[in-house]
């Protein structure tokens, strides 16, 4: 099939094109570059440097280049941003998606894979979160997934568009070709990284949590098993046979994780077998609202999906993001 890969220039969405290509898949790119990286875009797919949001751009390529279906990748994704600057949430990840979504009825396009967040439960109340959990979003960010993810439901109730939304936590480690480069970066995994290369020491936000080591715990995949994820997403949307849930017939929400996580201080302890030296750190006070466990049910992933994380333990996830700096000092070069 072909697919329509918004933010493929990205992290996520850069390791996604990889994938859908070596599954015999053509893939065209949509991204604006603002926080994507030209050399992350795989020389088997086609780069179109522009905007999902922008309804000049992505009306005349999707009605050119008809896929069978879009991975939807492309978002603003910082929480602390989300909180100082919500209009450019709204803008961007809603009335942006709403964008892509018209494009898409008007081209006639039935299937779409949402990379969606599990920022969406919130603070839930019980762990591992699973699908049916209440949907109760604590900043922008969350909010603005929360949202688009409604509009795929009545998208699918009313006109028939074929989806399937996955909601994850933390995505780490990386391939041979492509890791991670955030300004600035707000993900643990490479910050542990960066203190241990002599950058700025890790804070660790809290140490009395009712939690086995104090820390609080969070799931994290592989960026990999994200990516297998996301082709196994388009096969199923793609296919027609998308399950339904309670809001609409044609569309799936699908939480992707470990269903235990790891707590911070076992990402430290790990990171520090791998690098072979102490992680410098200190300790500061809890950050506001974060719960002691977030961790995602992958129950319901295995049962449509066939997907279980099979990359994503901390030696391999910390192992492969350490191989990748090393082997990439200046990130992307740009």
């Amino acid at each position: 099939m072909k697919v329509l890969v918004t933010g493929g220039a990205g992290y996520v969405g850069g390791v996604s094109v990889d994938a859908i290509l070596a599954a015999g898949h053509e893939v065209v790119v949509l991204d604006d570059l603002t926080t994507g990286h030209r050399a992350i875009v795989h020389a088997g797919a086609r780069l179109v440097v522009g905007s999902y949001a922008d309804p000049a751009v992505v009306g005349p390529l999707l009605a050119a280049e008809r896929p069978d279906a879009i991975l939807h990748c492309a978002a603003r994704s910082l929480v602390a941003e989300s909180i100082r600057d919500p209009g450019r949430y709204y803008r961007e990840n809603v009335a942006g998606g709403v964008t892509l979504l018209e494009a898409a009825m008007s081209a006639g396009i039935g299937a779409i894979v949402f990379s969606s967040t599990a920022a969406v439960y919130g603070a839930p109340d019980t762990t591992p979160i699973v699908e049916d959990a209440p949907l109760r979003p604590i900043n922008p960010y969350g909010e603005t997934k929360r949202t688009l993810e409604g509009a795929l439901r009545w998208y699918g109730a009313a006109y028939g568009l074929r989806s399937v939304s996955l909601r994850y936590f933390n995505v780490a480690g990386a391939t041979e070709r492509i890791g991670e480069v955030h300004r600035p970066e707000s993900h643990l995994v490479p910050n542990v990284l960066i203190a241990a290369e002599g950058g700025p020491g890790l804070t660790v936000f809290g140490e009395d949590y009712p939690t086995p080591d104090g820390t609080p715990i969070r799931d994290y995949i592989h960026v990999s098993d994200l990516a297998d994820a996301h082709l196994a997403a388009l096969a199923l949307a793609a296919g027609g046979d998308a399950p339904a849930d309670s809001d609409g017939p044609a569309a799936l929400a699908c939480n992707l994780g470990t269903s235990t996580g790891f707590s911070v201080r076992e990402v430290m302890r790990a990171a520090e077998t791998v690098v072979g030296q102490p992680i410098p750190h200190t300790v500061g006070p809890r950050r506001a609202g974060d719960p002691p466990v977030l961790v995602a049910s992958n129950a319901l992933a295995g049962e449509v999906l066939g997907w279980t994380p099979r990359r994503s333990t901390l030696e391999a996830m910390i192992g492969s993001a350490w191989a990748w700096r090393k082997a990439h000092p200046d990130g992307y070069g740009d």
